[in-house]
């Protein structure tokens, strides 16, 4: 049996805890885009 490697990617999951809609409820996509980011989230 192969040993269970620790990162497994996700893209849902890392999406909902770090996309553009987990921050969409705070101030943060505001205030990037007031400062002229070009990548508001990852």
């Amino acid at each position: 049996m192969a040993t269970k490697r620790t990162y497994q990617p996700n893209n849902r999951k890392k999406a909902k805890k770090h996309g553009f809609f987990a921050r969409k409820g705070t101030k943060i996509i505001n205030n990037r885009r007031r400062k002229g980011r070009k990548e508001l989230t990852k």
